[in-house]
């Protein structure tokens, strides 16, 4: 669809374009499809509007932006040669890099502008760009919103209101011819501003405190404070114009003046070319895959002792959702890391949808159902779910201790963790990572630098190195809890992350299991009572060994300890003594010690000595000295346990609290139930209802896929056709007022559908659906029969069937329309 003539509107500039560029606005600003534009003229006034127009902004390159600032300030509309010395100066301060930054300036604005002209808001010729007035609006200086570029408002702007006396003051002290037309000496000033040497000779006559104040104003912000009686260099400035009065208090540089003291660049620093991420150490790459491995595997088992530790139920979750500070401490102190880390892999485990509340009135936190069969995964299959749920995550852990914009605390798994942006800002630093030759560990100021020049702070000045904002520390989370995750290995990208960013899950979990240590099958009993495990067991092993024994230290190798309390453990659930002699003898590479055999069969000889049953509760024992034992020991008190017989005590608390009492008083006892038969109390696997794993927020509108993105364009070719397209009314008929609905009798309707269905003609009609709601369709009626018209619309782009009695009217196209 080309034009002969040059757009006069947005509108129009859009409609000249072909359904591909359409597609690419759409794909670019998604928010304009919500919903879908009845016509060209619709989408215009849409990606007009402020708030699509700042989300587009904020989606800009440093330089792009750059170029939507130099534009915001250049005349409406503004010649590409304009714009390009905006950028690149008038060449009065070239120094000896100066040639090579306006040819690197010269060679990327093309790209910037067809950047700004993809996503509207750039329109217009080459020699009359024009942005797009929201745009404008939003990046033009004002004494609320000072423009990202530092400059002013224009002599015009600034001196509105003034008296002409003023003015006249004005031009007799620069040496201007007088003039009593006020729009000749707003001309007049501005002309002197901009011709290069009269204002040199002007400048040439300034006292130097006046230069060393113009020196403070120039790159911004350009607006000062004054006394009401100001001191000579700044009366100097203001009686030649060089300063204006906003207010009784307030001057500013006008924009003319800041521009050639500025030598005509809109921006002191113009960033035309992304930095560049630099290295920090390059490393053999097998060195970096086998440290990630590492940490993956460190990783997947991480997870899993912390779902273990919550297997019968987890903490409780606070009133105002979550998990309490001192929750979080016991966690971190059983997984042996710091609090921020065990709250990154507390998160990481609700992201992947393996914990979640279990709802009950009591509520707490449980694994999900999901967990048992991402348990019997592969290792590599395990830590590729972590990886993708963390790379998809919107929560963000390391806000975990910072408060909200309410002032409260934001607390492990509680609300107000969720920022769209981490999910790109995670792929986007991992993208850099990529980029970089296999083992190059990158400069973490280089990647924020990349960062900031991709997605800038409006506002922000180029060379900040401020890297408080929220991007800057999702990034630096990135990169620690990437190191964490085993994504990287000691700072660069493993192979089995590239795999996963680029061909998928399956090949990373191909290229990662060589690298995970094979499950043993057996461990190293030792004569201290311990047992070392020299890698990860296999799953049962552990499951067992967990049960037996303590783990008193973990790294290369885990160190479990035998213990009274976990040997009584593993009896409570269900074993015998004989069970774990035989479970030690097939397991270790090592005989079994003789102290180890013997704290066995000695706990075991004491166990179920004790019997518990409910009376509310009672204790039974053939040993009446061990009862005596108890009733005298003072730490029953609690128990309230009183004598029924010489074998036999009642106690007025529940069984389980008897148990667990006589337990912390050194005691071994056993459950029985009411027929005398000891009960095994096995750890009970809490679960959750089934849950799925938390929707990650979006930021913004999802991009539309090729589907959807072609049926818009198509929809809003065809709306604009039948907003736009010209037809004739009855000679007789009154002028219908411009997008009304046309208006036409039944036999009217009826006549006209009929005949345009036997010449094949189109028709452009107005449609009351079954909602109510009025829409104006151009069709080609195809057939028409039993109240109903079979027709081609060209505003669907389909065969549809309409009701002729929900037509209001129809109208023959114009000669013109339909050639």
């Amino acid at each position: 669809m080309g034009m002969t003539t040059p757009p006069r509107t947005l509108a129009e500039a859009l409609r000249a374009r072909d359904d591909e560029s359409l597609a690419g606005l759409l794909r670019a600003r998604p928010d304009l499809l919500t919903p879908v534009p009845g016509d060209i003229t619709q989408l215009a006034t849409r990606a007009g509007t402020r708030a699509s127009v700042v989300r587009a902004l904020e989606h800009l390159d440093r330089f792009a932006l750059q170029t939507a600032e130099a534009l915001a300030v250049a005349p409406d509309p503004a010649p590409y040669e304009t714009l390009l010395g905006l950028l690149t100066g008038d060449g009065r301060d070239d120094g000896e890099h100066r040639g090579d930054a306006d040819a690197a300036i010269g060679d990327a604005l093309p790209a910037a502008l067809t950047t700004l002209r993809e996503q509207a808001l750039v329109w217009g010729e080459e020699d009359r760009l024009r942005l797009v007035r929201t745009a404008r609006e939003l990046l033009a200086p004002s004494p609320q919103h000072p423009s990202p570029t530092g400059l002013g408002p224009t002599v015009a702007e600034a001196t509105a209101g003034m008296s002409p006396g003023r003015l006249q003051d004005i031009l007799a002290t620069a040496g201007l011819p007088a003039t009593h037309d006020p729009v000749s000496a707003v001309t007049s000033l501005s002309a002197l501003f901009t011709d290069r040497a009269r204002m040199g000779e002007l400048l040439d006559t300034a006292p130097a405190e006046a230069l060393s104040v113009l020196d403070r104003l120039v790159w911004g912000p350009p607006y000062g404070e004054v006394t009401p009686n100001p001191t000579p260099p700044v009366k100097w400035l203001r009686d030649r114009g060089l300063l204006l009065p906003v207010s009784t208090r307030t001057v500013v540089l006008p924009r003319e003046a800041a521009l050639h003291l500025r030598a005509g660049r809109a921006h002191r620093v113009p960033e035309p070319q992304p930095p560049a991420v630099e290295a920090v150490a390059n490393r053999d790459p097998q060195a970096v895959d086998s440290a990630a491995a590492g940490q993956a595997f460190l990783a997947v088992n991480t997870v899993e002792e912390l779902l273990k530790s919550w297997n019968g139920g987890g903490p409780a979750i606070l009133r105002a959702g979550g998990l309490s500070v001192r929750e979080l401490k016991k966690t971190a102190t059983a997984l042996d890391v710091s609090e921020p880390v065990a709250a990154f892999w507390v998160e990481l485990t609700y992201a992947a949808g393996l914990l979640a509340s279990d709802g009950e009135a009591d509520e707490r936190y449980a694994p999900t159902p999901a967990y048992d069969d991402w348990a019997e995964l592969p290792a590599q299959d395990r830590w590729v779910h972590l990886a993708v749920a963390w790379l998809a995550a919107t929560r963000t852990p390391g806000l975990i201790g910072g408060q909200d914009a309410k002032g409260r605390a934001l607390s492990t798994l509680g609300p107000d963790l969720d920022r769209s942006a981490a999910p790109e800002v995670r792929h986007r630093v991992l993208a850099l990572l990529a980029a970089l030759q296999p083992g190059t560990a990158p400069d973490p100021e280089t990647v924020l630098a990349r960062l900031r020049w991709e997605r800038p702070l409006r506002g922000a000045s180029a060379s900040a190195g401020d890297t408080t904002d929220l991007r800057s520390r999702i990034a630096l989370w990135t990169l620690n809890e990437s190191e964490l995750l085993g994504i990287t290995g000691r700072g660069a990208l493993a192979a089995h992350t590239r795999a996963l960013l680029g061909t998928g899950p399956a090949e990373a979990a191909a290229l990662l299991a060589p690298l995970i240590p094979e499950p043993l099958d057996h461990v190293l009993l030792q004569a201290d009572l311990t047992a070392v495990a020299p890698g990860p067991l296999e799953r049962p092993l552990a499951d067992m060994l967990s049960a037996l024994a303590d783990i008193e230290s973990k790294g290369g190798a885990t160190v479990y300890r035998f213990t009274p309390g976990s040997v009584r453990r593993a009896l409570d659930a269900g074993q015998s003594a004989a069970d774990l002699h035989a479970f030690l003898a097939a397991h270790s590479r090592t005989p079994v010690p003789q102290p180890l055999s013997y704290l066995i069969d000695d706990v075991a000889r004491r166990h179920g000595h004790l019997r518990i049953g409910a009376a509310s509760s009672y204790v039974r024992c053939d040993d009446e000295a061990v009862l005596n034992e108890i009733l005298a020991d003072r730490r029953s008190a609690t128990l309230r346990l009183r004598r029924l017989a010489p074998t036999a005590l009642a106690a007025q608390i529940d069984p389980a609290s008897l148990l667990d009492g006589l337990r912390e008083m050194g005691y071994a006892p056993a459950a029985e139930s009411a027929e005398g038969d000891v009960l095994i109390t096995r750890a009970g696997a809490r679960r959750t209802p089934p849950r799925t794993a938390p929707v990650p927020v979006p930021e913004g509108p999802p991009v539309p896929d090729t589907t959807l993105l072609g049926a818009a364009v198509r929809a809003i070719r065809a709306g604009d056709t039948a907003a736009t397209v010209v037809r004739k009314d009855p000679a007789d008929a009154p002028a219908a007022p411009s997008g009304s609905l046309p208006r036409t009798t039944s036999a009217e309707t009826l006549a006209t559908v009929q005949a345009a269905a036997m010449t094949g003609s189109a028709l452009w009609i107005g449609y009351v659906n079954a909602d109510g709601a009025a829409s104006q369709r151009v069709i080609a009626p195809v057939r028409v029969e039993g109240g109903f018209v079979t027709a081609y619309d060209h505003t669907a782009d389909e065969v549809r069937t309409y009701p002729l009695h929900r037509i209001t009217g129809v109208a023959e196209l114009a000669d013109e329309a339909t050639s």
